[in-house]
């Protein structure tokens, strides 16, 4: 229990448990839980989706019109209160917004009016909060979803009382993904005049995720050498000089890894269990995947991959790649869904080496998570990786990560080669496909020539983890430092 409790309002655009499409809902769940253990006081506020899980046990609390300008009509919205694992969640409901088939994009083509759906989510989260009385001391921003808030605690709220004492963060899961929009998206901000000359992307555009960052009181990468990326031209996606006049305000905090769910003692969708003391169950995991796959029943490593189909993930340096690891005695599963040129081109490759190599154009959870158990390497040569999960997963799971040492990857695998001591994986560093296949050739070398050894850095990655209870203390020590300028 903390000293003295803080009023967190965290506010994302999705929450596991609830709606997902990606990491940042693990951590929009897992990071408020852990919080609220530590005595806080934390609200989360999300969009009322109509694919939201769970939406018959929410309950109407208020219905209200959040302001806009004279010459336009105030919208209509309702907050509905849920309870998730003892936190409260604020689900704002708006269905010219938020009732709609998926969250973001259909058919692979972004909802034209994005800009306008997430700023209302952003001016909503703050007129609900005074609707409800909750006057947090921190409010928690995620991504370009939420960039407009922080900018509105500056211009529409600077005087406003109730947030007197409010202050801004803003983490960034990825900042590849920025949120540009016309500016005429953004007609019930109209404040957003004020600052166009510092958030504009392009003539007329603005640049959601720049607002956040420049108007944050302190601005949170996933993971430590993400923030040191986030300073680079190379690594900041177009915004380094953004990131780098904030780089006082600018910290990485490492994602935990939420362990219930990803246990190999205690997963529920495995065919047996294991521990790091008793690996049986692990043989009969990797026999299981072999015939889900449809691969031979054989003594060979197997190397496994689950991922969005993206460039991001290196799908494009592995495809080269494989076609000559496959010439070795090995065997590669890879379940995924994304881009159709690449999955085209998985399943080419998958044809011509069907005793070798399966590809499965499918996100499936159980199959994820046969997929942690049953092979012996995991595959991620993300070109960026701000923090990552599954390579956490694979440790826990005794499945060596092989990875490029980007973001949060080089944080949290250590290299066979550069600390013995400590090894729990491979790393490479080049984006490209040669280094790639080295780095796997490399592996696949020391699986064959070293067993016993092999079966040490297995254990050293089952004994590694990345708790929650770790990072919660780093973020309050953020909050503390945002709320020290009052």
């Amino acid at each position: 229990m903390v000293i003295s409790p803080l009023k967190i309002l965290f506010v994302a655009s999705e929450v596991e448990g609830l709606v997902k499409t990606g990491g940042l809902a693990d951590v929009a769940r897992a990071l408020p839980l852990n919080l609220a253990r530590q005595g806080h006081d934390v609200r989360i506020i999300l969009p009322f989706y109509q694919t939201l899980k769970r939406r018959d046990e929410a309950t109407l609390i208020a219905s209200r019109w959040l302001p806009t300008p004279p010459d336009r009509a105030d919208i209509s919205y309702r907050i509905y209160q849920l309870d998730l694992d003892g936190v409260c969640v604020y689900l704002l409901d708006c269905p010219q917004y938020f009732e709609r088939p998926q969250l973001y994009a259909e058919n692979n083509q972004a909802y034209p009016d994005n800009g306008e759906r997430f700023a209302f989510l952003a001016a909503a989260a703050l007129h609900a909060c005074e609707q409800l009385n909750f006057a947090p001391d921190i409010a928690h921003c995620n991504d370009w979803h939420t960039g407009l808030l922080p900018l509105l605690l500056k211009s529409r709220h600077a005087r406003n009382p109730f947030f007197q004492r409010t202050r801004s963060v803003i983490s960034i899961h990825n900042a590849a993904f920025q949120g540009v929009f016309d500016r005429a998206q953004f007609w019930a901000v109209p404040e957003i005049a004020d600052y166009e000359q510092r958030i504009n992307y392009d003539y007329g555009h603005v640049n959601l995720l720049k607002c956040g960052v420049l108007y944050a009181d302190k601005i949170n990468a996933v993971s430590p050498n993400y923030a040191s990326e986030l300073l680079t031209h190379l690594g900041a996606h177009g915004m380094a000089s953004v990131f780098q006049q904030r780089a006082s305000d600018l910290c990485g905090i490492l994602n935990g890894c939420d362990y219930q769910d990803w246990d190999p003692a205690t997963d529920a969708l495995l065919p047996a269990t294991y521990d790091v003391d008793q690996l049986a169950g692990k043989r009969v995991c990797k026999q299981t995947l072999q015939r889900e796959a449809g691969l031979p029943a054989v003594d060979l490593p197997i190397y496994g991959m689950v991922c969005r189909l993206t460039e991001q993930k290196g799908v494009h340096l592995l495809i080269p790649a494989l076609d000559k690891f496959l010439q070795h005695q090995v065997q590669v599963v890879i379940v995924g869904s994304g881009d159709p040129s690449l999955a085209a081109q998985l399943q080419a490759i998958a044809q011509q080496h069907a005793d070798k190599f399966t590809f499965i154009n499918a996100y499936d959870d159980r199959l994820a998570h046969l997929v942690e158990a049953g092979a012996d390497f995991f595959l991620m040569p993300s070109l960026f990786e701000p923090c990552g999960l599954n390579q956490m997963y694979s440790l826990a799971y005794g499945t060596l990560p092989l990875v490029r040492a980007v973001g949060g990857l080089k944080d949290t695998v250590v290299d066979w080669d550069a600390d013995p001591a400590r090894a729990t994986g491979f790393c490479f560093n080049d984006p490209t496909a040669s280094t790639l296949l080295d780095a796997m050739r490399r592996s696949l070398l020391h699986y064959l020539q070293e067993p016993e050894r092999f079966a040490r850095v297995q254990r050293t990655a089952m004994q590694t983890r990345f708790n929650w209870a770790d990072s919660v203390g780093q973020y309050e020590q953020m909050y503390r430092d945002a709320l020290a300028s009052i």
